[in-house]
């Protein structure tokens, strides 16, 4: 289960893709999450996921 607020998802995923995942694709896959979903939450409250550095930013 992922945290429902915002900043602490936001925290939360950029954790796991630092720890656990070597990209979105991965980290969505395992936890059975839309990453279309996810990176709309996160651009709600300004954040975009970065490729080059594996995080939102």
């Amino acid at each position: 289960m992922v945290p429902n607020d915002p900043m602490i998802l936001l925290s939360y995923v950029n954790t796991k893709l630092r720890d656990e995942y070597a990209a979105l694709s991965d980290l969505c896959g395992d936890l059975g999450l839309s990453e279309s979903a996810l990176c709309h939450r996160l651009a709600a409250v300004g954040y975009t996921y970065d490729r080059t550095h594996n995080r939102f930013i």
